[in-house]
């Protein structure tokens, strides 16, 4: 339902007859509409939303935090800050360029995290402070190239809010190989996640390697958040937010949780993005600002909910 909303719903309104036609005739006129900018940006959305959802689920159960997402290590922060400095010193201007640097920023805030984390020591709390630490001296950062690089501001400014508007089919089948492949890992690491769940100790006495998971837990993170923060734009609370809903319905089982925060992130991205499209006609609201005011007052509710649960 999402999906078909996402295709027929745009800056141009069509009637649902024309919108098929565009979708199946090569000959409508309406072709270049649903093919060239309505049908990437759905299924940008589809995979960057899916990338972000589970994500957020694998960072709750390795910090043992229902208050983290992708960010509370700071590896959004980490892909964003290589993303701006490309954009501002080397003149990258498309995801093939954006993609590396994305990787390799989320890759280093990743091992600086652990580090300072304490390394083999690392507990998902020390973990937690040092990504939050790190992500507030990356945002500051940004802000600094930002206000530094006029020329390359807007374009800067247009990125850093989150947005699907300039998907492409290009850039949504790029990123796909890196979505699958860090989606397969997330997914596989959904057992030994639940026996981290338990302790280290408890985790060693059924077999698993509590650094060892840690490690491809974060690996599977960089994939996800490196690619979709190429791809999107920092996008905050998808990740945090889904696996809430999908705890409600699975329960704590993170091999049945997992593949329910990759299907139902989607639809809360798409659904954020179908709204902003509507609000703003015929102009629109980043998807990135409409999941920050859907997810905040969320948020709130979460660490209310938390506080109460542990008075």
């Amino acid at each position: 339902m999402v999906l078909a909303c996402s295709i027929a719903i745009g800056a141009k309104q069509l009637p649902l007859t024309e919108v098929w036609s565009g979708l199946v005739d090569s000959g409508s006129p309406d072709y270049p509409v649903v093919h060239e900018m309505r049908l990437p940006r759905t299924l940008l959305g589809l995979v960057g939303g899916a990338a972000l959802g589970l994500a957020g689920g694998v960072m709750q159960a390795l910090t043992r935090n229902p208050l983290a997402d992708p960010g509370v290590l700071g590896i959004n922060a980490g892909a964003s800050a290589a993303v701006v400095s490309a954009i501002s010193f080397l003149g990258v201007a498309t995801f093939t360029g954006y993609v590396w640097f994305a990787f390799a920023g989320a890759a280093v805030v990743s091992v600086l995290v652990y580090m300072v984390g304490g390394g083999r020591g690392a507990t998902p709390a020390r973990l937690a402070l040092a990504g939050t630490a790190l992500g507030a001296a990356l945002h500051s950062y940004l802000n600094a190239v930002q206000l530094l690089d006029t020329a390359s501001l807007d374009q800067m400014r247009f990125w850093t809010v989150g947005s699907l508007a300039s998907a492409e089919m290009t850039t949504v089948a790029r990123l796909a190989p890196f979505v699958a492949v860090g989606l397969l890992l997330a997914l596989a690491l959904g057992r030994p996640l639940n026996a981290l769940g338990l302790g280290d100790d408890a985790a060693r006495a059924v077999g698993v390697e509590p650094t060892g998971i840690r490690a491809l837990a974060m690996a599977a993170v960089t994939l996800l958040c490196g690619a979709a923060t190429a791809a999107c734009g920092p996008i905050v609370f998808v990740g945090l937010a889904v696996p809430h809903i999908a705890r409600a319905i699975t329960g704590p089982d993170l091999r049945w949780l997992l593949p329910y925060c990759a299907t139902l992130a989607p639809v809360l991205f798409l659904g954020a993005d179908i709204v902003g499209r509507i609000l703003a006609r015929p102009g629109e609201i980043q998807v990135g600002v409409m999941t920050a005011i859907l997810g905040g007052p969320f948020f709130l509710y979460l660490v209310r909910r938390w506080r109460v649960a542990r008075a």
